[in-house]
């Protein structure tokens, strides 16, 4: 009962949201899914006891993700359009913009990028697959059935229908973009992120990073340490040039900032883009891409030498305020403003 009324709350969110935006709920089918409805119900399946408000917080949540906008942005030397997937990820359209070759990374709803590979005009060659998990790569095979001929790249042979594994310092290349891949296992042993540059451009470059780092967090260490998440963000992406636009794996900014907060209460910067990120996506908006250099003024898993995240964890030790860290993550519970 209490499945069906928490189901039931979202489609009425759903239905009314989509009558409000398209004047009619005949999309209704097209945009709540049976693969949108498969990842709610396993999200939701564990629940025993949910209380009315709590219900009607989770629906709203699902309602965020549904409408939840794309963005583009534009340089002279590429585009990279973000495609909101699932209730929280983002794939992305990567788009040379002198040969209009593309790559698409993580490309977990094929359908999404199909079209917007027709609306850009674009030649898709390519799938950059950060890490092995289903949201990240549980679309290839159908990517491959829609577009044959696909190169599909990964660091894993547990990434589905894998073309080329590649490994750190790998390069090739997407039209006339460079793209390096870099190795940051931890989240899971074979995770690579891609670092895409243009010679001779004076544009930032771009990485995309997957679930290693998120914008003010990084991702959980299922498969590795914190040595090597350390490792992953102070020595591989952290000497990235600061300019570098980060473009993470899912929409986790608010409650990463949240807990930044909690960590350096004294922390203006944190304020700040809190505020800015809740504003962000109370109107369905992405909060990504960020840089480099704005990773290292409020991300704590970045400032693992500052005094005042030391103080948090009572370490001195980068490497093990790392590990405090991300103990302390896991076990923090957002407070609802």
């Amino acid at each position: 009962m209490l499945l069906k009324s928490l189901v039931g709350s979202a489609c009425t969110l759903i239905g009314a949201a989509t009558a409000l935006k398209f004047g009619t709920s005949t999309r209704f089918s097209l945009i709540f899914s049976p693969r949108r409805f498969s990842v709610f119900f396993a999200r939701f399946a564990a629940v025993r006891w949910v209380a009315p408000v709590e219900v009607k917080a989770q629906a709203a949540a699902l309602l965020h993700s549904v409408v939840r906008k794309s963005n583009l942005v534009e340089q002279a030397n590429m585009k990279i359009e973000l495609l909101p997937a699932l209730s929280d990820n983002y794939m992305y359209l990567l788009i040379d913009v002198d040969s209009r070759e593309a790559a698409i990374v993580d490309p977990v709803e094929p359908i999404k990028v199909v079209e917007a590979v027709r609306k850009h005009g674009v030649k898709l060659t390519t799938v950059l697959t950060t890490h092995h998990h289903w949201d990240h790569a549980g679309g290839n095979e159908k990517m491959l059935k829609l577009m044959p001929g696909l190169k599909v790249y990964g660091g894993d042979d547990r990434v589905d229908a894998i073309t080329k594994k590649v490994s750190h310092s790998n390069t090739f290349k997407v039209g006339s973009l460079n793209v390096k891949c870099l190795s940051t296992p931890c989240h899971t042993t074979g995770h690579i992120c891609y670092y895409v540059t243009k010679e001779n451009s004076t544009e930032p470059p771009a990485v995309f990073t997957g679930d290693t780092l998120f914008v003010a967090g990084c991702g959980k260490f299922f498969e590795g340490t914190a040595e090597q998440m350390h490792k992953a963000l102070i020595e591989i992406l952290g000497r990235l040039p600061p300019e570098t636009h980060v473009y993470c794996g899912h929409e986790y900014t608010v409650n990463n900032l949240k807990f930044a907060r909690h960590v350096e209460p004294h922390n203006e910067v944190i304020q700040e883009k809190l505020a800015w990120a809740k504003e962000k996506c109370s109107n369905g908006e992405p909060t990504i891409p960020s840089t480099l250099a704005d990773e290292f003024t409020y991300n704590p898993f970045m400032r693992v030498k500052e005094p005042s995240v030391q103080e948090y964890v009572k370490q001195t030790d980068p490497i093990e305020t790392m590990r405090r860290l991300r103990k302390e993550k896991d076990n923090f519970r957002v407070p609802k403003e």
